[in-house]
C-alpha cells in the first residue's frame, strides 16, 4: 500500500462545459472536497470568479496523478500542497502555470516556502531567492466555465493571460 499523507490543489483556468464535466469527474475519482473533511465535491460547488480548492487527506504518495495531468493536458493552471511523509519526502508545493513544466518548491507542513543553504548558494544574489520565492507563490487564477457571467470570464481570461505570461508574481 502507498504512503499517504493530507494535500489540496487548486485549480483555475478557462474551460468549455464539456471540459468542466470531465473536471468533475477527475474530482470525483480523487475523492476531493471543497474543505478538510468536507463533503465530496459536486458540480455546483464552484464559486464564480474564484479558483476552485480541492481538499483530502490519505491521498497516495501526496499527488493526484491522473488530476495534475489532465490539468496539463488542458492547460489549466494550478498549485498543490502536499505533506511530508517522516523519512520518505519532505511538504511539496507544485505550480503549473497553464504552459511550461511543473515547478516544485520545499514548503513547511503550513505550506509556507522554504529554502536551503544549498539553493541559497546556488540561486547566488538576493535578487534571485526574491524570484523563487515570488515564484512558488504563484496566483492561480479564476475557474470559469463559458456561459458564466460575463464580467466573472472577462476578468477570469485577463487574469489567465496575465499568469501565462508571467515568470513569477508582482
Amino acid at each position: 500500500m502507498a504512503d499517504r499523507v493530507s494535500a489540496s490543489i487548486t485549480i483555475g483556468g478557462l474551460l468549455s462545459r464539456s471540459t468542466y464535466a470531465e473536471l468533475v469527474e477527475h474530482i470525483h475519482a480523487e475523492g476531493l472536497a471543497t474543505e478538510w473533511d468536507g463533503e465530496p465535491f459536486e458540480a455546483h460547488h464552484r464559486s464564480m470568479g474564484a479558483p476552485l480548492n480541492l481538499y483530502a487527506h490519505e491521498v497516495a504518495g501526496g499527488c493526484f496523478d491522473a488530476l495534475e495531468s489532465w490539468c496539463v493536458q488542458n492547460r489549466l493552471p494550478f498549485a498543490r500542497w502536499s505533506g511530508g511523509y517522516a523519512g520518505q519526502w519532505g511538504s511539496e508545493r507544485v505550480i503549473y502555470r497553464g504552459e511550461g513544466t511543473l515547478a516544485s518548491y520545499v514548503v513547511t507542513e503550513d505550506d509556507e516556502v522554504v529554502i536551503a543553504r544549498g539553493t541559497i548558494e546556488q540561486l547566488g544574489s538576493l535578487e534571485a531567492v526574491l524570484a523563487h520565492f515570488d515564484a512558488a507563490d504563484f496566483a492561480v487564477p479564476p475557474l470559469a466555465v463559458d456561459g458564466d457571467d460575463q464580467s466573472a470570464s472577462v476578468t477570469a481570461s485577463s487574469t489567465i493571460t496575465r499568469a501565462k505570461g508571467a515568470s513569477h508574481v508582482e
